[in-house]
């Protein structure tokens, strides 16, 4: 640069007009250098090419365009395969929460049932052990009979509690057979004795040994009973087949 600014200056020296040699510092733009006719230098700042905000496409910024495009289609799909995991996780987590409270809703009904169940069976056992109380009762009211006003007065006082005792039962559901002249059923009744008779026909319940009962509607005890049962004839008087004595 000093060997260009000495030409300069002999030049000018030449022309015969003094020309004052300036010092030309390098800059991020470059300086052009041109005389005009009269041999005066003139000075030109040639303006560099503005990289800000530069759109020119060239190799390296298709390359640098190719890479960001691929990177933001690379995260997309990142992102939608995250989005469909979560929500298979969501339909599996439904799934799962449906299946728990279907099992949980079986599980109380059953339980309930076996509930009530337990429940009926603990009635049940505890009613069966009050009906030879209640039989006991039924007996003394059919044998006794009270003669004296002393006799009355106990006989009264015991069908009392035989009232209460039956009046309970009835709140909880007791309810006794009526099987007489009704036909034999073994759901219902067990037979005990058979009676030959021409009055009733066969299998008809003609008296009520042990009385039954319901409880609801089921049986809570089964009545024994006395059945009808055909008469047979009377055989013929078998004849004297002896033979004659001999004389």
């Amino acid at each position: 640069m000093m060997d260009e600014n000495k030409q300069i200056n002999n030049i000018s020296q030449q022309l015969g007009e003094p020309t004052e040699v300036k010092q030309v510092m390098m800059s991020d733009s470059p300086t052009q250098i041109n005389f005009n006719e009269s041999g005066s230098e003139v000075t030109e700042q040639v303006a560099a090419p503005n990289n800000v905000g530069d759109t020119t496409l060239t190799p390296e910024n298709g390359i640098a365009a190719s890479e960001k495009t691929e990177a933001e289609t690379a995260a997309l799909t990142e992102l939608t395969q995250q989005i469909e995991s979560l929500k298979a996780q969501l339909e599996e987590r439904n799934t799962q929460y449906m299946r728990i409270a279907a099992d949980f809703e079986n599980y109380r009904k059953r339980t309930s049932k076996e509930k009530e169940e337990l429940d009926a069976q603990v009635k049940r056992n505890t009613i069966l052990e009050l009906l030879p109380i209640v039989d006991n009762f039924e007996r003394a009211r059919s044998h006794l009979k009270p003669q004296s006003e002393g006799e009355m007065t106990i006989h009264k006082s015991y069908q009392g509690v035989y009232k209460q005792l039956v009046d309970s039962l009835k709140r909880l559901g007791v309810a006794p057979m009526r099987p007489e002249g009704q036909e034999f059923d073994p759901n219902l009744h067990e037979a005990v004795m058979r009676e030959p008779t021409d009055e009733h026909p066969e299998g008809t319940v003609l008296e009520e040994l042990v009385r039954g009962y319901y409880l609801g509607d089921r049986v809570l005890r089964h009545a024994m009973v006395k059945v009808a049962a055909p008469k047979e004839d009377t055989p013929p008087a078998s004849e004297d087949r002896a033979s004659p004595a001999a004389s």
